[in-house]
Order: C-alpha cells, then structure tokens, then sequence
C-alpha cells in the first residue's frame, strides 16, 4: 500500500462534504498536497504528521480555492519554507492538467496514486465551472485519468477510492447522463433555468442548486461549442470569480 496519511479539516459544508483532505505522502522527505484551510488545529496535525515523516521538502497544489490553499503559508513558516508546485514536476510527483472544476487545476500522479483534489469526490459528483472549452476539457482529462493504471485515487474531499477505474467511469457516465437530460429537457421546450435544472438535476438538494445552476452553464457551453444549443435559452447568473 502507498504510505501516505490523509489529514481532514475540520470544516464541513455540502460542498466539502467532511471537510477538505490533505495528504502527507512518503517520508524522509515527504511531501503535502493541499495543505487546506487556515484552520490552527489542521495546521498542527499537517505539521506534526510531516515532522514524523522526516520534514516536507515540496507542497503540490490541485487548485486555488482558499480551502484548499489557505494554509500554505502557516504550514511552510514551521516547516522550513519548502518550495510549492502548481504544475509541472516536484519531486517524485507529476501534475497532470484536470481543468473543469477550475482553469487552474491538476492532479498529481505519484506512481500510481493520482491526489484528484476536486476533479474527482470520494463522493458525489463536482461542479464544473462555466466557459469555452471547460467542460470538454474535463471530460478530456476524466478519460487521461481512467488510461492510467491507477490503485488509488485520493480525493480533495471524501474518503480514498481504491477502485479507479470504477469511480472514472461512473463520472464520464454521470456527467454524460446530465448531457442527455438536458438535450432532452431542451428538446421539449424548455427554455429558462428552473426548467432545465427540474429537468436535468432534479435529485440536487436546495443547499446545491446554486453548485448545480453553475454545472449547468458549463453544459450549455459545450452545447454551444458544438452547435447542438437552441436559440432563446436562458443563461444562469454566474459570479465573475468562482471560489467554492
């Protein structure tokens, strides 16, 4: 088994689900992966962890929301300032571009673990984020991911998934059975938002239908991109900087 350490925050929400992951991976030296929230007691256990593992000599980043990045900095003020990684190489890690949650993100293949950070749950689905190319592109690297001969997968927020290819296909099937309902919603007429989110995430509760309305700009650009969307459809309100 890989010899790593998850480390959970403790701020739960329904888009964090138990709260956002941090991993400590290896030793002598070791290495972090979203060191999380600006939280005092995550901070401490990150430190502690990577201090038995015989010091962090790299921080890797999935993404740039705060909380999975918050902390960057009370975790490298007690750990000898190591260098941070948002893309390329560190180390013995190698980032892979997932884009579709946000612009920026990656994953990060150590071996055959892949840290998914919000590309890929340990439960649920995620929001992709609108614009050109964002969705395609998601789906694009959801299909790098699954060539991979991976054992483990862990994610930003919920537990490991010791079945990657399992956990990869039923995300391309997820994401391409919304893709169906909403053609079919629009096929029937349906025009505005509430339409077409009754019609195609009807199982999203109320405290997600704003994490939903935002997945559903993302399809509609595709659909755009593609030139499968209808004239006179109504576009979800989408705030000009996403950090969920």
């Amino acid at each position: 088994m890989p010899d790593y350490a998850r480390i959970r925050a403790d701020n739960p929400s329904p888009l964090s689900l138990d709260g956002t992951n941090t991993y400590v991976l290896g030793r002598d030296p070791c290495w972090v992966v979203d060191p999380g929230p600006l939280l005092e007691a995550h901070v401490a256990e990150v430190v502690e962890e990577a201090e038995r593992r015989g010091g962090i000599a790299g921080i890797a980043i999935t993404h740039s929301h705060y909380d999975h990045t918050d902390a960057i900095e009370a975790v490298r003020g007690r750990t000898g300032h190591p260098p941070v990684a948002t893309s390329g190489e560190l180390g013995p890690l190698r980032a892979l571009p997932t884009p579709g949650h946000s612009p920026d993100h990656v994953a990060w293949l150590w071996g055959r673990v892949a840290c998914t950070g919000d590309a890929v749950l340990g439960e649920g689905s995620v929001f992709v984020s609108p614009g050109r190319g964002s969705l395609s592109g998601y789906l694009a690297a959801l299909r790098e991911l699954r060539a991979l001969d991976l054992e483990l997968l862990l994610p930003g927020h919920g537990p490991p998934v010791t079945d990657p290819a399992a956990k990869l296909d039923e995300y391309l099937a997820h994401r391409l059975d919304r893709e169906r309902m909403l053609l079919d919603a629009l096929a029937a007429g349906r025009r505005s938002v509430d339409e077409l989110l009754d019609a195609a995430w009807s199982d999203a509760p109320e405290q997600l239908r704003f994490a939903a309305a935002i997945t559903l700009a993302a399809h509609l650009d595709k659909l755009e991109e593609e030139g499968r969307l209808p004239p006179g459809v109504e576009r979800p309100e989408v705030p000009a900087e996403l950090e969920v």
